[in-house]
């Protein structure tokens, strides 16, 4: 069976609830605070089986300015909205407000209702029609039908009927094929069974005991129980209105505004990159980092607007804006949203979300700004391919690309696959349909092989960089799986070399780096000069050597744990060094402490050597200075 939903519109008192009374026989007005007061306060819904066999779900929105937020909430992800007009009254601002917010939607159907034409004379009725004419010329509602009801009467019930049977066969059946999605426009507890939510079917499908979570908090629950107009069914799908009994979470811990999805696939997100329209009726130019209500789905909450390539909107323009938002909701490209004022509360504009989860952007950047028109413009296919480009060496997976382009995962799949097929991306991870653009892995390999090449000029003789070294060289964001490959390519390609556990450019070749044999004559060296070892320029001038040479003999001998640097130019060899820090814990442990002096006769070396090996030991926690005298650290 097809489904469409079926909203209302329009200002407070015009019948809204009377006709969806008189169609269905449904008061959808339920709360006590309805009764007494005779208006809509909260969302009411009901459904109609057509003469077409298509099921109308219908959703009756309050009119009242006071409840307009709730409005929108019920109005998103509609089909079909009715535009009811009260023939005694006309055109009325939440008339105009909530044709404006439909727009902005981007309902693509609907009708005018005009109701209470028993109140009226021909000639009235008439002249109410010309004014609606008038307001919907530029509107999805031009030329749409304009029918006059009664809903006391019953007059006019039956076109009405007819013309909505004609209408919903042509909207467009809804995809059941994208992900799960659905917000939540009511919660209550029921009796004997707990936690219920309801809303409509975004996307995707939904089954009994499923796992759902709830976002943006995170919680999960089960699905107990599911109903689709009052009645109990095991799968509900796109375009329905179900209600939801969930087991395992409390009534309290969710909220209208809530979104309910399958575990790990959409995430929340607190920055969007949008356009914006700014409506005409305006009353001041929008000016940058503007603050206002923001309504998408069931949700609303504050957003600040920044505008990327202006400095301030007039009334009638669009462009780019970031909104940063005061709390997470869950949001897809291609979603619409609607701006309200936040001091004086109306509706102000609306748009399109470009990227749900952008980065924060610097404004006037022209390649921002062109990214962000072939988002709007441009094929999904496109947009999918600059976020792959986007997402740079980190690669990106399936998961985070259907956070980003509206797409079923099949498709997306489809194209990730082509995409690698072409050559334009790599896979770093099948199983998560994981890629990295082929440019950016060619950059990373430019990069490895650059640091493979900068440890050899700095360690000329040491056989090569291990693994876990080169990795901690590369970008942090460098995926495992992606390494992995990126080292058997190189191997592969002979690139580099794999010697015991070590890598090394294969141009790199060992048996000519010490030719002259430093590395023996600098490690004899420095072990002959005891406590007053040489310098590295001391040693290249003695033997008339390049003193980068004999530096790197020195690095190299450190970076094997012979030498022991322990500051500028002060390089000692591992065995005097550990005989005298030996002896100077055995002293320490007689004597408790130690004088400046008393170590230098203990080292039988210079004030030029005696204060750099003193304070080694203090900086590696062997020692602790105390005035003029050191003790062995931890002693009581």
């Amino acid at each position: 069976m097809k489904h469409v939903i079926l909203g209302t519109a329009g200002h407070i008192d015009h019948g809204k609830t009377a006709l969806i009374k008189a169609l269905t026989g449904v008061d959808t007005d339920r709360l006590k605070e309805e009764k007494e007061r005779g208006i809509t306060i909260e969302l009411g819904f009901t459904f109609l089986d057509l003469p077409n066999g298509i099921r109308l779900g219908i959703i009756d929105v309050p009119g009242h300015e006071k409840f307009v937020k709730h409005m929108v909430a019920g109005v998103w992800g509609i089909d079909l909205v009715a535009l009811i007009i009260a023939a005694d009254e006309g055109v009325m601002p939440q008339t105009r407000e909530h044709l404006d917010i439909c727009r902005l939607l981007k309902v693509k159907k609907g009708l005018v209702v005009l109701t209470k034409m028993d109140l009226v004379d021909r000639e009235l009725l008439e002249m109410v029609k010309e004014e609606v004419i008038d307001i919907v010329q530029n509107t999805f509602l031009k030329g749409a039908p304009i029918l006059a009801v009664s809903s006391l009467t019953g007059e006019g019930i039956p076109q009405l009927l007819s013309t909505l049977d004609h209408l919903s066969k042509e909207i467009e059946e809804r995809s059941s094929d994208g992900l799960f999605r659905l917000p939540i426009d009511r919660v209550f507890v029921m009796k004997g069974f707990g936690t219920v939510v309801t809303g409509t079917v975004i996307s995707g499908t939904l089954s009994m005991g499923e796992t759902l979570q709830v976002l943006p908090s995170g919680l999960e629950a089960k699905v107990r129980n599911l109903q689709v107009y009052n009645q109990k069914v095991e799968k509900t799908v796109a375009g329905e209105r179900a209600a939801i009994n969930l087991q395992g979470v409390e009534t309290t811990a969710i909220e209208r505004g809530d979104v309910l999805v399958r575990p790990n696939t959409l995430k929340p997100t607190q920055l969007i990159d949008a356009y914006f329209e700014y409506l005409s009726t305006a009353s001041r130019p929008l000016k940058h980092r503007t603050k206002q209500r923001f309504h998408i789905g069931t949700t609303l909450t504050h957003a600040s607007i920044f505008l990327l390539d202006q400095e301030e909107l007039d009334p009638g323009e669009g462009g780019f804006v970031q909104l940063r938002l005061e709390k997470p909701v869950v949001a897809l490209p291609q979603d619409r949203f609607v701006i309200r004022g936040s001091s004086v509360i109306q509706t102000i504009g609306g748009g399109v979300i470009l990227n749900s989860h952008p980065e924060k952007h610097k404004r006037y950047s022209s390649s921002i700004i062109a990214d962000l028109k072939l988002l709007k413009e441009g094929t999904s296919e496109q947009a999918l391919h600059q976020h792959i480009h986007h997402s740079g060496m980190m690669g990106i997976s399936l998961e985070d690309l259907l956070n980003r382009v509206e797409m079923p995962p099949d498709e997306v799949q489809r194209m990730i696959r082509q995409s690698v097929e072409k050559g334009n991306s790599l896979w770093i991870d099948q199983e998560k349909w994981k890629v990295i653009e082929r440019g950016h892995y060619q950059g990373l390999r430019k990069l490895a092989l650059g640091q493979l090449e900068e440890f050899h000029q700095r360690f000329p003789i040491k056989s090569g960089l291990s693994k876990e070294e080169l990795r901690t060289k590369l970008p942090q964001e460098i995926d495992l799986k992606l390494f992995q490959t990126l080292i058997q390519d190189l191997i592969q390609s002979k690139e580099v070399v794999l010697e015991k556990d070590k890598l090394r450019l294969s141009s790199h070749h060992l048996s000519a780096t010490d030719e002259k044999g430093l590395i023996k004559r600098v490690e004899s060296a420095v072990l002959r000069g005891g406590l007053q070892p040489p310098s590295p320029k001391e040693l290249s001038e003695e033997w008339i050597e390049s003193e980068e040479e004999v530096r790197a003999i020195f690095e190299h001998l450190v970076h094997e744990g012979i030498l022991i640097r322990i500051k500028s130019d002060f390089y000692f060899h591992r065995i005097p060094f550990e005989n005298l820090k030996n002896e100077l814990i055995t002293f320490l442990k007689t004597h408790r402490e130690i004088t400046t002096p008393q170590f230098k006769e203990m080292t039988k070396a210079s004030r030029k050597y005696v204060i750099p090996l003193i304070e080694y030991f203090d900086q590696i926690k062997l020692t602790l200075r105390l005035g003029d005298k050191r003790i062995l650290r931890g002693a009581s």
